[in-house]
């Protein structure tokens, strides 16, 4: 594959305005693809990106079906996924052909991915074989592996060859990559056993052997490890690249820092979205799958919170002796909902950064119960003086002490316990434990708060 060359000459803006935007909408109207594609070459592709995401969709149609407009690679791949996906529906299979060609393999994959699957096969039956191949294997592996990240362009040497052998493979050999920072020393096997950093190559004598300077590899990355785990690694050991090796651990691929970022954030963003409960939405996603997104966890919010209805039920009562008890209740609630949230959040991610071990689980639910104590204490006091001044009357605010306490300490624990329970069974915390923590904590604050109210009345 031709490999993109990193732009670095251009001008960066970070952010447009809408009289700009109105340029370029007025223009594809005009039917401009010239003043167009001069506007685009003079900006970074992520800018020009950013422009065509803040167009319509009719306009983003419009714009690709203009004559003489093409996107270039560099551009498309800067572009959200969703929108990358709509303009599929437009481009020829000549101009798909021609940005996957283009494109480092790590870039051509992703895009790819977002393809649906009777396209994918046109895209990919017009490719050239050697392309053709490499994606195809890449795509033969699950979608969180490393060899769905990796890029398939690298830089290898013998093991018994010298910086000047090195220098001069580099200055002649066009099919590399057009950057690298380091320069893989493989066996004759083509097993990798150790790295040099490309500055190093270039200030050693000629005759040096490159297997004296080279540094050994801490470790390699199979082709089906998780991206996740593969994130966490180069978090741990600060990388700037690692090689990636098949099951018989030769070298098929490299991950650089720069695809971990990205990862990273995706991770990270999924994470967050996952805990509200609407999934993987886009803001380009239309109403109803949204909605659709939206409603399961919706609906399974309705149902606990019938199940909290139940619970204060079963205390009508001890409501009706004391009405002002349904004016606290919220106040309890609360405190033990967000508590739980705190813990849960801040458990999600130690889980998915393996910082939560088996050695460290007892000493974190310690931690978290101390957590919810010292809060419960301090929160108890500050309501209790509240509820005194307001109602004046001691029993009511030792009722909201003692259950504040036993709520924000309940809130705590759970908020550890349901997402380490949850990926135990093999299902993903990040999405089912937000409902099941709320749940609790909303049930575990009426009971405690109406049933010390049943004891004192």
């Amino acid at each position: 594959m031709t490999l993109i060359k990193k732009i670095k000459d251009k001008k960066v803006n970070f952010e447009f305005n809408k009289e700009y935007i109105k340029v370029v909408t007025d223009k594809i109207a005009s039917n401009d693809a010239l003043f167009i594609t001069n506007s685009f070459k003079e900006m970074h592709p992520a800018d020009a990106a950013d422009i065509i995401e803040h167009l319509s969709q009719n306009e983003r149609e419009s714009l690709i079906k203009l004559n003489n407009f093409k996107v270039e690679p560099e551009v498309f791949i800067e572009i959200n996924e969703s929108v990358q996906s709509e303009i599929f529906k437009f481009l020829s299979s000549e101009s798909i052909v021609r940005i996957l060609t283009n494109l480092e393999s790590d870039d051509a994959i992703k895009i790819l991915e977002n393809v649906n699957e009777k396209d994918k096969n046109d895209i990919l039956s017009s490719l050239p074989p050697k392309d053709r191949f490499a994606l195809l294997e890449s795509l033969s592996y699950p979608e969180d592996s490393a060899a769905r990240i990796m890029q398939r362009e690298f830089t290898a040497i013998p093991s018994n060859w010298s910086i000047g052998q090195t220098i001069d493979y580099l200055r002649e050999n066009k099919e590399l990559p057009e950057e690298f920072l380091e320069i893989f020393i493989v066996d004759e096997n083509f097993k990798p056993i150790g790295t040099v950093p490309s500055s190093k190559v270039l200030r050693m004598p000629r005759e040096t052997k490159m297997t004296s300077v080279m540094s050994d590899i801490p470790f390699l990355i199979p082709v089906d490890m998780d991206k996740e785990q593969v994130g966490n690694m180069f978090e741990n050991y600060s990388l700037n690249s690692a090689c990636v090796v098949d099951k018989n651990s030769k070298l098929v691929g490299m991950i650089t820092h720069d695809n971990m970022l990205t990862v990273l954030k995706e991770e990270a963003e999924e994470d967050v979205l996952r805990l509200a409960g609407v999934g993987d939405e886009q803001i380009t996603d239309g109403v109803f799958t949204k909605t659709k997104r939206r409603f399961n966890w919706l609906l399974l919010n309705l149902f606990t919170a019938f199940l909290a209805t139940w619970c204060i039920s079963l205390f009508g009562a001890t409501i009706e002796q004391m009405v002002v008890l349904a004016f606290l209740m919220p106040i309890v609630a609360s405190m033990g909902g967000n508590a739980g949230m705190q813990t849960l959040a801040v458990t999600i991610r130690t889980l998915a950064t393996n910082d939560l071990t088996k050695n460290n689980f007892t000493q974190n639910i310690l931690k978290e119960f101390n957590i919810g104590l010292l809060n419960g204490i301090i929160f108890a006091i500050i309501t209790s003086a509240i509820v005194q001044l307001w109602f004046q009357d001691l029993r009511l605010s030792l009722i909201i002490s003692i259950s504040m306490v036993l709520t924000l300490v309940v809130a705590g624990l759970f908020g550890i316990l349901v997402p380490v329970s949850l990926k135990k069974m093999n299902i993903d915390p990040a999405i089912a434990s937000s409902v099941f923590v709320t749940t609790i904590t909303d049930v575990i604050g009426f009971i405690s708060f109406l049933g010390v109210s049943a004891y004192f009345f």
